[in-house]
Parts: structure tokens; sequence; C-alpha cells
């Protein structure tokens, strides 16, 4: 009995081949994809080699593997999707509002207690453009007395009272009179609270107009605070109202206002009771300083 021959069964493909024609379309898509699809695409790709184990552990049976590649392409398919639809969101969505500062954050508001003492500070107030003090007038009881009694008239205007002898005590007054304005600050700031008092100096033959512009100063401010100005003076001078004053050996007097701003001042002078007191201006009472001073 003849047999016939039957011709040999062709062997499946290799289902690794199989596997590898699938992950090479695979890819050859993904490269045609945007850069977020390659980072899904990547991802397939490792659970597909994964796949690929799985399948290469069963290869005695030859249907099995198609099926569960089949099964693990369509679970890849909606996940694939999924992670695009996720990186579109991603890069098409607005920055957050919270990103970015708030004017208000970093602007600085006013402080308003700081705001209203600088508004709350009163400025300087304006000396006023004339002022002359209440004082209690005495001429000197003696011809060399003129220190005391000016020192005397200045006083009283600050209500501070004494007697000529008691401040020609502390002036160190003698018959030749009384040293220099040196004495009279000394001994008025000895009276008056606060030491106010200082001595300035016109060493010159005449005064500067730095000299009388600080005497202007100088007047106002202390008659402003109700303080009159003593000075140590020389020579001759001559009053707004032409009259002539002549103390060659020297004299002092009393400052007790000022008007005009303190160009002219009002003297308050111990040598004559018939002429107690008359206007001067403040240029012509600096220059009759010169060679001594005043205590302001």
């Amino acid at each position: 009995m003849t047999h016939a021959r039957v011709p040999p069964l062709s062997a499946p493909p290799p289902v690794e081949e199989h596997v590898n024609d699938h992950l090479k379309r695979q890819l050859r898509r993904f490269a045609t994809e945007r850069p977020y699809q390659l980072v899904a695409g990547s991802a397939a790709a490792l659970v597909l080699a994964s796949g690929t184990g799985v399948l290469l552990a069963g290869a005695d049976d030859t249907s099995a593997p198609r099926q569960t590649t089949n099964a693990a392409v369509a679970e890849i398919a909606p996940r694939l999707d999924s992670a695009a639809s996720r990186a579109q969101a991603r890069v098409g969505a607005p920055a957050s509002p919270s990103a970015s500062p708030s004017p208000s954050a970093t602007t600085t508001a006013p402080n308003p207690d700081l705001t209203t003492q600088a508004a709350s500070k009163p400025a300087a107030p304006k000396p006023p453009s004339s002022k002359v003090l209440d004082y209690d007038y005495q001429a000197q009881t003696t011809y060399y007395y003129c220190g005391p009694a000016a020192v005397r008239n200045a006083l009283s205007a600050t209500g501070v009272g004494s007697t000529q002898d008691a401040l020609a005590s502390r002036l160190g007054t003698t018959e030749m009179g009384t040293n220099s304005a040196e004495d009279t600050t000394r001994v008025l700031n000895g009276m008056v609270k606060g030491d106010p008092y200082r001595t300035r100096m016109i060493p010159g033959g005449a005064a500067t107009s730095a000299q009388i512009a600080r005497l202007k100063a100088d007047v106002v401010k202390a008659v402003g605070v109700g303080r009159g100005v003593v000075v140590n003076i020389a020579g001759d001078a001559t009053d707004v109202d032409g009259g002539w004053h002549s103390f060659p050996g020297g004299h002092y007097i009393a400052v007790v206002g000022y008007r005009n701003d303190g160009s002219t001042v009002r003297i308050a002078d111990s040598a004559n009771p018939a002429a107690p007191a008359y206007w001067i201006s403040t240029t012509a009472l600096a220059h009759w300083a010169a060679t001594r001073g005043y205590s302001a």
C-alpha cells in the first residue's frame, strides 16, 4: 500500500517577529506625531516590550500571544489618547493668576500715624515785625554805674528785680566802670534761668555787614522771648530823630525793643533821665559797639 506524500505544512511566523513588526509600525507612527505624543508613544513602546517578554515565555501556544498582543494594544490606545489630552490641556492652559504677585502685595501703604504727625507738626512762628518790652526804667545812681543800671533795666523786662549796688558788686564795678561785656553776660546768666545770654565781640574799629546782621538777629531773638540786650558802646552816635549821643570813655545801654524787623532798636539809656529812651538804627548801634561787644 502506497502512501501519498503530504507536503509539509509551513510553520507560522515566530511570535517575536510578529511583535517586532508591530512595534516598528507603532514607532513609525509616533515619529510623525507631536512631541508630547512621542512621550506617550515611548511609554507605549515600553509596555509593548514588556508584552513581548510575556509572549516569548508562552511560545508553545501560538494563538494566545496574538490575542494577548491585540488586547494589550487595544488597552494602550485609550491610555495614549488620555495622555495626549492631558498634555494638550497642560500646554494650552493659561498661567494661574496666583503665579504673578499682586500689586497690592508689593506696594507699601503710608503709615497714617507718621503722615498725621508730619502734617500736624507746626512750623516755627515768625517773629513779629516790631516789639517793645515792658520794663522798669531807672537812671544810674552814680556816674560809673552805667553797667549796673543797664543790667538792671534789662532784667526788669524779665521780671527779675535787683538794686544797682547789688549788681555793681556782682559785676566788679569800680569808679573806673565795668570791665567788659563778658561781665554783663556772666551776671545776666547768673540771674536768668537757662543761661541764655552769649557774648558777641566786635573787635574792629567798625562793624562788618555780618556783625550788623548778627546783632539784628540777636536782638530780634532775645526781645522776642522777653529778654533785654546789654550793649557796651564807645564814641558818638545819632538816633533816628537826630539826637546826638556821645560817650568817648565808654558806656552801657539796654536794648528793650525793635521795629522794622529789627532794622531799628529801642534804647533804654540810664545816663540822662531827661532822655530815657530813643530809637537808633541797628547799623549805627553796631558801629557804636565796635571795639567793645554786647550780651544777647
